[in-house]
């Protein structure tokens, strides 16, 4: 909406026409609208039901004759959706009861799997640590994804730089990790907390700002050191498991779950994922600080 109105000329208006599903979705674009243009937008319905709606807006106060002026339906009108909280067709800040018995099913049938191909569970207990990290790095792809969507646009072409990236980041941390002594784990791991530190700082309307080629290669900096780094830690902690199908399995189910913990960001919004990605990957370290302490028990 911002992006609109610096198109427009002094006299120029904007307007947006739907068949809009509820009242509450009338009144946070025309509230969006109202903190954009800084006055009630204009609002032109047809029908009993007032969802056949146009909504009109204008920096001057001249530009427009409004047949009736927006008035909001309640006391409380829903916030504008946002870059960080995209999700405009959603009312409240909470996770719809249909989400979650998707994702129970989803996650209880991935435990199945598990259970299926790689045995018990039980002795998975020792890589719950590669588990945390399965989680936080499907996290960390979908923070990826979402900002350079909001950086360069939502195409198809912008998704696949982005996987093919993390392929590339991948695959430079894997032919590292063969060919350099990585060190002591906890260097590794304060690494890359930093480097999360550093996304959660520097936030995406400070690289719009930017034109598009410095944009993208601080971009692609920000973005994809953290996810170089935690495929160091992740090799550098895979390269001594002592069963690798029953490491790799918990990976793998933890990437399932960190599809479900994705949906925190209707809570939340897309930022706040940056520290639940930072918590699990802390979670890891103590995980495997205390699996290194605990007595090996007989086969």
């Amino acid at each position: 909406m911002q992006a609109a109105r610096r198109h427009l000329t002094a006299e120029g208006a904007f307007g947006e026409y739907n068949y809009y599903r509820e009242q509450w979705l009338i009144d946070r674009l025309a509230g969006t609208l109202q903190q954009v243009y800084g006055r009630p937008p204009c609002v032109d319905s047809v029908g009993q039901s007032g969802r056949l709606a146009l909504l009109m807006a204008s920096s001057s106060a001249t530009a427009l004759q409004c047949p009736s002026t927006w008035q909001p339906a309640s006391e409380i009108t829903p916030a504008p959706a946002t870059d960080d909280y995209p999700f405009l067709y959603l009312q409240a800040r909470t996770i719809p009861d249909f989400y979650l018995l998707t994702l129970a099913l989803i996650l209880a049938a991935a435990l199945l799997l598990v259970r299926l191909s790689a045995g018990t569970l039980r002795p998975m207990g020792r890589y719950v640590d590669l588990l945390c990290m399965g989680a936080a790095f499907l996290l960390l792809e979908t923070k990826n994804v979402v900002q350079f969507a909001l950086l360069f646009g939502t195409t198809w072409f912008v998704n696949a730089l982005v996987f093919t990236g993390i392929l590339i980041a991948v695959y430079l941390a894997i032919e590292v990790a063969r060919r350099v002594e990585l060190g002591p784990s906890w260097r590794l791991y304060l690494a890359l907390l930093v480097a999360l530190g550093v996304a959660w700082l520097v936030q995406p309307e400070l690289l719009l700002r930017l034109s598009v080629a410095p944009r993208f290669v601080v971009a692609i900096v920000i973005a994809f050191a953290p996810v170089f780094l935690a495929n160091l830690v992740f090799a550098r902690r895979f390269r001594d498991v002592a069963a690798s199908n029953l490491a790799f399995a918990a990976n793998l189910l933890g990437a399932m779950v960190g599809g479900v913990l994705e949906y925190v960001s209707l809570l939340t919004g897309y930022r706040a994922l940056l520290i639940l990605i930072a918590g699990l990957y802390a979670g890891a370290f103590m995980l495997q600080r205390v699996q290194q302490h605990r007595p090996v028990s007989p086969a």
